[in-house]
């Protein structure tokens, strides 16, 4: 038998999801809204916290109500709230460092 008569047939196909795979691709969109959720609530707590208290952390109030008003209700207003607090960061570095 000559070694081109025979071939051998290779499945590279993409192979099929297991399960629980599946299953994880299925609920990450639940988890998603979930957390977007908790963070909304969490934000919500932000607000009993005093002036002196947001200015610690990079933020002010007008920034609380505008991550809400920036964002519908699916989408995650922490995202806002973490760019504002990093662009008053960057503006507040510059700032100072054009004072020096």
């Amino acid at each position: 038998m000559r070694m081109t008569d025979q071939t051998l047939e290779l499945d590279c196909g993409k192979p099929t999801p297991t399960f629980s795979q599946r299953l994880a691709a299925g609920l990450a969109p639940l988890g998603s809204l979930f957390r977007g959720f908790r963070n909304r609530m969490e934000i919500n707590r932000l607000h009993d916290l005093s002036d002196t208290q947001l200015r610690d952390i990079g933020l002010t109030r007008a920034d609380l109500t505008s991550a809400f008003l920036a964002s519908t209700f699916f989408e995650d207003p922490s995202e806002h709230l973490t760019r504002s607090a990093r662009n008053r960061w960057r503006l507040s570095s510059f700032l100072r460092s054009c004072e020096e």
